[in-house]
């Protein structure tokens, strides 16, 4: 079972944001409390916020819903910051011109997923083995020392 909180609206750009998610991505949720608390970004407390939301989420859903939840066995299963509308500002500069500059805001979201359950989460895939490393279709070689075809010299007719 995966456990959702969102944080939308933050006045902090995505890539700042991403820093610090990045440092509890994979981590149980006790970690990740300790690792945000000792974190000197301004959006660690935020994201602690939201962790701790995620958590009372999987909380309520133990409680009410009647679904079995160990809480000590949950983590942090995606850490995502993705871009929200961005404003965009104008400061006077010299001689009556003006530069622009843009204010970013990022849409947090914390998912988090228990361990151990149905083996899901102990195990990590890189990537595809099924993808090779053939050159793209439809491209020839040339063979070396000739120019491609109908791109010679040109000879200049003499009048």
């Amino acid at each position: 079972m995966e456990f959702r909180a969102q944080a939308r609206f933050m006045r902090v750009s995505p890539q700042k944001a991403r820093l610090v998610l990045d440092l509890i991505k994979g981590r149980r949720v006790e970690d990740a409390l300790n690792t945000l608390m000792f974190t000197k970004k301004r959006v660690a407390a935020t994201v602690e916020k939201l962790l701790r939301s995620a958590v009372e989420n999987a909380n309520y859903l133990s409680a009410e819903k009647g679904i079995d939840v160990d809480v000590d066995s949950l983590y942090v299963k995606r850490a995502v910051a993705n871009d929200g509308p961005r404003m965009k500002r104008i400061r006077p500069a010299p001689m009556g011109r003006a530069f622009r500059y843009v204010r970013r805001i990022a849409h947090i979201e914390l998912l988090l997923a228990e361990r151990g359950k149905d083996r899901e989460g102990l195990v990590t895939t890189v990537g595809d083995e099924t993808t090779s490393a053939k050159a793209p279709a439809g491209r020839k070689a040339r063979a070396k020392g000739k120019p491609p075809a109908g791109k010679g010299k040109k000879k200049l007719a003499a009048k």
